[in-house]
């Protein structure tokens, strides 16, 4: 069942729709058509009490003035391209810059903020598509992305992405959602625990690029195979941590068959939430909210204080444009790009 409401509008007076989606275990997920963002996922906690697990805004002003990229898809390029630019067939192409000397999750109005058109909403699934087109950002190419978001049973979300382009370029879609398994978004993460089935991740340089390296995450901080709270070792001093102010790394994922598979999960003691993340895509972004800092005002008038949400980003790795070692990032015309990330939610 899919009910559809007006969210609000834009400054230009467009419309901007929300669409609640519900399954018959009474799991429920909002998303508005601007920056294709999941404003809400309310699932319930062991006694069978149904929260909010998201972090989000009441309204859309919070959304258009949002810094966080929160909920939504971002891209063209998800993560970051050191110094905005990348060679592509000879050509080098600049992309506008807005994390310090980097292109962070495709610019400044990037997919995240803008107007996505609806395809269809019926039954379970919410299709939205975008037409990027050939220069926005600095991006080669008309671009045309569709994204489904749907509820597929069993307290999962479906996200499912599709594009086509006319040129060569590149392209690393993902979703940004901050998930706070306790439904209280003024609670921080840090006691929740957290799995990664990964035994390598890419180390970063200080302005946050990708050394090119693979590293193994044994005898580190960084080894999250086995439940480990996340603030366990938050606060160490190992380098990757100190600059990263926290976890916000790409983790390495054994997904070379391209099957969708299990790359990690959080649980929340309190309630008994566990979410688990299947994707098809070779690396996942941990982010412990590292940014949030209190100043921005989310939803219940509440601030968004410091750790108190975490993503984690279904993705290529990060600056893989520039690193020949990294998997490719090239879409080609003719060529059709799939994604698949689900995110399952459970109770222990």
């Amino acid at each position: 069942m899919i009910r559809k409401t007006l969210f609000g509008k834009l400054r230009d007076g467009r419309p901007v729709f929300r669409y609640e989606l519900e399954s018959s275990d009474g799991m429920r997920v909002a998303l508005i058509n601007y920056g294709a963002i999941v404003t809400s996922i309310v699932v319930p906690d062991r006694e069978g009490r149904f929260d909010d697990v998201v972090l989000g805004y009441d309204s859309l002003e919070g959304y258009l003035a949002d810094p966080y990229f929160m909920g939504s898809i971002v891209g063209r390029y998800g993560n970051r391209i050191a110094n905005g630019k990348f060679r592509l067939n000879g050509h080098i192409f600049h992309l506008r810059l807005n994390d310090g000397p980097n292109h962070l999750h495709g610019g400044p109005e990037g997919f995240y903020k803008v107007l996505w058109s609806e395809v269809s909403a019926n039954g379970s699934a919410v299709q939205l598509t975008y037409e990027s087109l050939d220069g926005e950002e600095g991006y080669p190419g008309n671009l045309i992305i569709n994204v489904t978001y749907e509820l597929t049973g069993n307290g999962a979300l479906q996200i499912r992405y599709e594009a086509e382009t006319d040129k060569p370029t590149i392209l690393n879609p993902t979703h940004h959602s901050y998930f706070n398994l306790s439904g209280d978004n003024t609670k921080p993460v840090v006691d929740q625990e957290i799995s990664i089935y990964a035994d390598q991740f890419t180390p970063l340089n200080r302005f946050q690029i990708p050394t090119g390296e693979l590293a193994e995450v044994s005898g580190t901080p960084m080894d999250l195979r086995l439940p480990v709270p996340i603030g366990k070792n938050i606060g160490s001093d190992y380098e990757q941590i100190i600059i990263g102010r926290g976890f916000d790394h790409n983790y390495v994922l054994d997904n070379g068959s391209d099957a969708v598979k299990r790359a990690a999960q959080v649980y929340e003691r309190g309630s008994g939430r566990l979410m688990e993340v299947l994707t098809d895509q070779p690396g996942i972004q941990f982010y412990s909210g590292n940014f949030l800092d209190g100043t921005a005002t989310g939803k219940n008038k509440q601030p968004l204080g410091y750790r108190c949400g975490l993503c984690l980003e279904a993705q290529n790795f990060p600056d893989a444009p520039n690193q020949p070692g990294f998997p490719p990032a090239t879409l080609l015309p003719g060529e059709k790009y799939h994604q698949t990330t689900v995110y399952r939610f459970s109770t222990d």
